[in-house]
């Protein structure tokens, strides 16, 4: 397979062991639930096992960290490949249409414990520790000694104390190895990438101590992807984003995002990178109701943009005034105001915080004298000091062609399938134990969501491919 021999060097070293086999040892870990170690002895014993393999019963197997190597080799882009070339499979038997992709995410749950913030800086000050010492050994002894120093001096203090003379302990360290100049000759030396490396993790925590109302938190020095988020309830972890073909429930794109980030706007990347893999044309696209998003159906809907699908979302009604709605104020020709029903122009508009929508204003005076004052604005009175107010969003086009859609059987039947995604996230995340991370890192756990859909993605083509079979009297 192209897609495994583009990652080995022919000419260099020891023959390895064939890759193919390797994919499939990932695969059966994964099919089967074990761990790099547990595959291996079933492998020794299984006879199903080493038939899929095709290693004769006396042929040696490799040892288990070969697994970890192999999955270090190919990476995340070695094994979206993979992925993408069993949904190409699929396309060749013409399993997958382009007709209509169903998208939704769900949570994975870090390998991790979470420590206190005092809990953080230990181990963030004992792995910078650990990455000055081939550097430089006396410096490394040195802030051994201050750190101690800081935990007698400050054993019996308040917790507040205690936190900021650790925080300051650590910066006095960053500070050190931002002082420091790397030799010419050392420009890729190991030791110094680390060192650069736990830098940077430093600057992210320091900054979040500093600033703890920023979010996007660093949880962990073992796993610094990891980020706490809210799906449902409150977790610590990353999203799994995937999109499903709603009419062979083909898992056709995935990828895990960090928690909190903006699930709706990652539906582009999906898309574009199922039609890059492909070649294809999807030609609608179902999302739960984060994907009423104006700025995204745009993008997603541009003919001339990465994605060019038409857009099924649950709208929402972002009004929160009584009377007519924003749509009913129409602009003036210049763009600056608003004219209402009753053709009276409102004030200059001015931009939102956000920067997505204008808000118009119209004088107490102008609403006091007209006659659609009561159907307008029910609740003014002498009291108020103002008229009508008005927002129009940039994307009210967007808005309201998806509120128009949703009127239609055709949306009926799209929402009417879109449970199917859910199900198929229950399979990965319960049956394929995708919900909790094995591995440490965002990179890693994409490995793992994405060995998990391709085993999820096997069995569903192995069984419609048999019904199609069997669909056929004189085979079956």
């Amino acid at each position: 397979m192209p897609e495994l021999e583009s990652h080995y060097s022919h000419n260099l070293g020891q023959p390895a062991f064939p890759p193919l086999r390797m994919l499939k040892l990932e695969f059966l870990r994964y099919f089967a639930r074990l761990s790099d170690r547990e595959v291996i002895a079933r492998c020794q014993s299984d006879v199903l096992f080493r038939w899929f393999l095709q290693i004769p019963v006396r042929r040696a197997l490799p040892d288990p960290s070969s697994l970890t190597r192999f999955r270090g080799r190919l990476g995340p882009e070695g094994f979206s490949k993979l992925f993408d070339r069993l949904v190409g499979i699929a396309r060749e038997h013409d399993l997958v249409k382009d007709r209509l992709r169903l998208k939704d995410a769900t949570h994975v749950i870090a390998n991790i414990a979470v420590p206190s913030t005092i809990g953080l800086l230990a181990s963030l000050r004992t792995k910078m520790l650990a990455a000055i010492k081939p550097i430089d050994p006396e410096a490394a002894i040195g802030f051994e000694i201050a750190a101690e120093q800081v935990r007698s001096e400050t054993e019996a203090a308040d917790p507040a104390i205690r936190l900021q003379a650790r925080l300051d302990l650590v910066l006095d360290i960053l500070h050190w190895i931002d002082q420091l100049s790397v030799p010419e000759e050392d420009q890729n030396d190991p030791s110094w990438n680390s060192l650069h490396r736990v830098a940077a993790l430093a600057r992210k925590i320091t900054g979040d101590c500093q600033n703890p109302t920023a979010g996007h938190r660093t949880l962990s020095v073992v796993d610094p992807d990891a980020r706490r988020g809210r799906h449902g309830e409150f977790y610590n972890g990353f999203l799994l984003d995937m999109m499903v073909d709603a009419d062979s429930e083909i898992i056709t794109q995935l990828g895990v995002i960090d928690s909190g980030a903006d699930e709706a706007r990652h539906a582009i990347d999906l898309i574009a990178k199922e039609q890059e893999a492909h070649g294809n044309d999807v030609q609608q696209i179902s999302i739960d109701g984060i994907g009423f998003n104006g700025e995204v159906i745009a993008k997603l809907e541009d003919p001339a943009g990465p994605a060019a699908v038409d857009v099924i979302t649950v709208p929402r009604d972002f009004s929160s005034q009584e009377g007519f709605s924003s749509a009913s104020f129409k602009r003036s020709d210049d763009g600056l105001k608003v004219i209402c029903p009753a053709g009276q122009q409102s004030g200059l508009g001015h931009r939102n915080s956000k920067g997505n929508a204008t808000q118009f204003a119209f004088a107490k005076a102008t609403c006091a004298g007209c006659p659609l004052l009561t159907a307008c604005l029910p609740k003014f009175s002498e009291t108020s000091k103002k008229g009508r107010q008005v927002i129009k969003n940039d994307y009210e086009a967007q808005y309201e062609s998806i509120r128009r859609k949703s009127q239609t059987a055709a949306y009926q039947e799209v929402r009417r399938r879109h449970p199917m995604i859910e199900r198929k996230l229950g399979e990965v995340v319960r049956h394929g134990g995708g919900r909790r991370a094995k591995y440490w890192g965002r990179a890693k756990v994409h490995i793992q969501e994405l060995m998990t859909g391709f085993v999820v993605n096997t069995r569903r083509i192995v069984k419609l491919l048999d019904d199609r079979r069997c669909a056929v009297p004189a085979i079956c």
